[in-house]
């Protein structure tokens, strides 16, 4: 399947949306990971966007098949890495070379940025993700903390 699916940029630099066809297909595959999501879908993504996030689908026959939320942070421990916030291929998908695709084409966007690292968070409980992150070559170097400001 990997050799029909199609890297498609959703949002453009400023985090507008620049693929409004794939929009609605867009939201119902990104609602998948973060069900939490506002109402104001697009209203959402383009803050987060024009905060420096990026949204790329995988595309198989004119159909969302999986999506990356991604930007690229410099920081003092790593450098320069290509930050995956969300990565989700559609339920009826999985198991089919949706997400190893989406992670070849951020590694090379990586690269191309100079980036040293490809780095993710995934929640605990997502057993089956991990697994496949571990194929995928994946380490866990650290904790991830947070505290709850509001």
């Amino acid at each position: 399947m990997q050799a029909e699916l199609q890297a498609v940029a959703l949002t453009d630099q400023a985090g507008r949306f620049v693929a409004p066809g794939l929009v609605s297909t867009a939201e119902a595959v990104h609602r998948q990971l973060r069900p939490q999501l506002p109402a104001d879908y697009l209203g959402r993504i383009e803050a987060v966007c024009a905060a420096g996030a990026r949204l790329t689908a995988a595309v198989l026959a004119d159909r969302v098949a999986g999506l990356a939320l991604w930007r690229v942070i410099d920081n003092t421990y790593e450098g320069r890495r290509l930050h995956v916030d969300d990565l989700v291929t559609d339920e009826a998908l999985r198991g089919r070379g949706v997400g190893k695709f989406l992670l070849g084409w951020l590694a090379g966007e990586g690269r191309r940025a100079g980036c040293a690292v490809l780095a993710l968070e995934s929640g605990v409980q997502r057993e089956r993700a991990h697994a496949f992150y571990f194929r995928e070559g994946f380490v866990i170097p650290s904790f991830s903390f947070r505290k709850k400001l509001v």
